[in-house]
């Protein structure tokens, strides 16, 4: 216990040292030593308590655990500290969301004024009731088929607006600006600032987001946020939250705390950045790698065009080279000789093909005259035709007054029978 002892002589005012805080004035007030140290010394004399409630945060540093522990049934909170000594004692796999029981002893440090608990035992008693709650809510959604990656949207390669929802000042939105205008500096935002932890975070971002789902402007939502023990992050496992997000026309990109952080909405975003940076840098393109990127294109388009310049030119020089090119008249003038005799011999046999024709018409037409009745009747003769055209071939056929119809060379004449004809006539 330290003492602190008065040096004041009669009638002086006494240091603030030596002042006990229950003696302590305006014109004789104690010291802040002194009253952290009379602090200590009352919570000294406090004994060891056991304690249940849930790990909402667990930081290893130098071997040392300090972590904060919460009420199960409301938002009531210590900070508590487990030393490297006590670690090896204590089940090796505990950490945020469990839920468990913990031997702890009041200890304020003089120093800083800072007050906590000194962990001597520590075990499991269950899952933390709000872990368990989130873990159903994820199963649930995950059987709706709001994790499903089918259903997520895809982000548009160069965002012109991007949407912003985040805490007003926050490093975030610094983080998110700075990165997003280093990569293409065009790039422009239109923010909607939000409660990120406490009551009005929920309600806040689903207001937020409902204003730039309608803004036809935003190509592209990120809701933002540093990192927090999953205490200060319940807002986004929210679901309301998660279902106005899977709703949402525009694609959204959540970029909530760190590497490590994983509230709900991380699974149902259209995209999941693990830190504010990591979203500026996903959703806009770097201006520099796509002017190279550009660059490289042309260059092997220059270079496949060049290559099949250079081979068409070749091919064609060398069909120029060939001597059917080169000198096409003695090629023509041996096709037009071939073509002249090819077309001599054609006349000839048509020719001879013709004159054996007119030569086998002739006979056939002198053939058919001497056999044609004609030839007989310019001799003189006559063709006799009873009615009806029956020719005539034996007189007693016509009686006497029958009549007949005469042919001859040059026409023809119509007669009588007048009589027999005389036998041997």
């Amino acid at each position: 216990m330290t003492v602190f002892e008065a040096t004041t002589g009669p009638g002086e005012t006494p240091p603030a040292d030596a002042v006990a805080p229950r003696d302590s004035t305006a014109q004789a007030p104690t010291s802040v030593a002194r009253l952290n140290a009379t602090i200590r010394d009352f919570v000294a004399r406090w004994n060891t308590v056991w304690v249940e409630g849930e790990i909402t945060s667990w930081n290893v540093r130098a071997g040392n655990v300090f972590a904060r522990l919460k009420d199960t049934r409301s938002d009531a909170q210590i900070s508590i500290r487990v030393w490297s000594s006590v670690r090896g004692r204590i089940p090796a796999d505990l950490g945020v969301g469990d839920h468990v029981v913990a031997a702890v002893k009041a200890d304020y440090f003089v120093r800083s004024g800072d007050f906590s608990f000194a962990v001597s035992a520590m075990k499991h008693v269950g899952l933390g009731d709000q872990l368990e709650r989130l873990e159903r809510l994820r199963v649930q959604l995950r059987q709706e088929g709001l994790f499903d990656p089918a259903r997520k949207k895809r982000l548009p390669f160069l965002p012109h607006v991007i949407g912003l929802i985040t805490g007003e000042r926050s490093d975030a939105e610094k983080d998110v600006h700075r990165n997003a205008e280093l990569r293409w500096p065009q790039v422009r935002f239109k923010t909607a600032y939000a409660a990120v932890q406490g009551d009005r975070c929920v309600p806040d971002t689903l207001a937020a987001l409902a204003r730039l789902d309608a803004d036809p402007e935003v190509d592209v939502i990120i809701i933002a946020r540093g990192g927090g023990d999953p205490q200060t992050l319940l807002g986004f496992s929210d679901e309301r939250l998660v279902r106005a997000v899977a709703a949402a026309s525009t694609p959204v990109v959540s970029a909530i705390g760190h590497e490590n952080d994983h509230p709900l909405l991380d699974d149902v975003a259209d995209l999941r950045a693990s830190t504010p940076t990591d979203a500026a840098k996903r959703v806009v393109p770097d201006v520099g790698e796509q002017r190279a990127l550009i660059a490289q294109l042309r260059s092997r388009a220059t270079t496949r065009l060049t290559q099949r310049l250079t081979h068409d030119i070749a091919q064609l020089e060398q069909l120029r080279s060939r001597p059917v090119l080169r000198s096409p008249d003695p090629i023509i003038d041996s096709r037009a000789q071939e073509t002249f005799l090819l077309l001599a011999r054609g006349r000839d046999a048509v020719t001879r093909q013709l004159d054996d024709a007119g030569r086998r018409t002739s006979e056939l037409r002198a053939s058919l005259r001497a056999l044609s009745p004609a030839a007989t009747l310019a001799r003189g003769y006559a063709i006799a035709h009873l009615e009806g055209g029956v020719i005539l071939r034996d007189a007693a056929d016509a009686p006497a007054g029958s009549a007949l119809t005469l042919t001859v060379d040059r026409g023809s004449l119509a007669v009588r029978s007048e009589g027999e004809i005389a036998e041997g006539a």
